[in-house]
């Protein structure tokens, strides 16, 4: 038997909480994940922080225990796209090799 595609798709505006925005499986997931990437979403695959998030519904704030996870997804997400955070002014680029 096939695994069972499932998809949720995440939103945040700068200041509050981020929310559940969908949850989908099988057919809807493939479409969800399609219709994100073709708005140019950064799509984020882990079996892992997907079975945290399955337990919240469309609407609902993503709980404390998933910030840290959540916020580096965001951050990095922004990093990608040349965002900085809102009200963050005077940012500097770190020029240091690892």
């Amino acid at each position: 038997m096939k695994d069972e595609k499932r998809a949720m798709a995440l939103g945040y505006d700068g200041y509050n909480t981020p929310t559940v925005k969908a949850k989908a499986t099988d057919r809807l997931a493939h479409e969800l994940i399609n219709a994100l990437s073709e708005q140019g979403c950064l799509i984020h695959e882990d079996a892992y922080l997907l079975a945290w998030l399955e337990r919240l519904e469309t609407g609902d704030e993503i709980p404390p225990i998933l910030y840290q996870v959540i916020a580096e997804l965001i951050a990095y997400a922004w990093v990608l796209e040349g965002k900085t955070p809102p009200g963050w002014q005077g940012h500097k680029s770190i020029d240091t090799q690892v």
